[in-house]
């Protein structure tokens, strides 16, 4: 990312979402590309369309589709998110340090995804690419229809878990709850031993890093590619997908 400037601030308060969006947008174009937002309240859409090298500080919690539409810049938030944090991100880093609501990095192309706590349903559904990378517990079909990428969650899964996937990988540190359709277990290999490690000492400081579970205890889950091709004979997997 090019040289950051000294942080400025903006107030969000009771301003409209849109001011508040563009106003970050008037900084970024004037060369300020470290900002703070103050008082975010929880606010629906804060910082949806980015497309500027920047480093954005949410100093408390984001309402829905927080990041939305992003490509490039960098967000932190102090709280949590609620639906569709980060949804269809083209690249960039967007680390909540609390919780995620359904949806989280939906059709996300590339970039990094990062919940220090835990995700609702539906996370990454149709990812297409980056990471993302939760470090408790999941909600139910996570993954679903994912096409490229990277899916780590450190706890437990919800039901239907990598429901329909394509080329996505996805790991495992807790219990999957139950798997979806055309997934299926893959041992580890060393590559992917080598991954976790590096992955979960790059975005988790020490203490955290300590209570994950070791990499070798990770499950992966890939698709099985039972439904990559539509074949009349077994018409019922594909019953039992839709």
């Amino acid at each position: 990312m090019a040289e950051i400037t000294p942080l400025a601030t903006v107030e969000c308060g009771q301003r409209p979402i849109r001011e508040i969006n563009q106003e970050i947008k008037a900084l970024i174009a004037a060369g300020r590309t470290g900002i703070e937002l103050a008082g975010p309240g929880a606010r629906h859409n804060l910082g949806v369309g980015i497309v500027q090298l920047a480093r954005i500080h949410i100093r408390g919690s984001a309402g829905y589709y927080c990041a939305g539409l992003i490509d490039g810049p960098e967000f932190e938030v102090d709280g949590s998110a609620g639906w569709g944090l980060a949804e269809s991100m083209m690249s960039g880093k967007v680390v909540v340090h609390g919780n995620a609501g359904n949806g989280a990095a939906a059709a996300i192309r590339g970039g990094t995804v990062v919940i220090h706590g835990d995700a609702a349903a539906r996370l990454g559904v149709s990812m297409k690419g980056g990471l993302v990378l939760v470090g408790g517990d999941c909600g139910y079909m996570a993954a679903f229809m994912g096409q490229k990428g990277t899916l780590i969650v450190c706890g437990n899964t919800g039901e239907a878990f990598a429901d329909s996937m394509y080329e996505t990988t996805c790991f495992v540190g807790g219990k999957v709850g139950d798997l979806g359709t055309d997934a299926v277990i893959e041992p580890l290999s060393e590559e992917d031993i080598a991954m976790l490690d590096s992955t979960l000492a790059t975005h988790f400081s020490a203490g955290e890093r300590a209570r994950k579970p070791a990499p070798r205890a990770f499950q992966k889950i890939v698709a099985g590619r039972k439904l990559w091709n539509f074949d009349k004979r077994n018409w019922q997997w594909w019953r039992e997908a839709l």
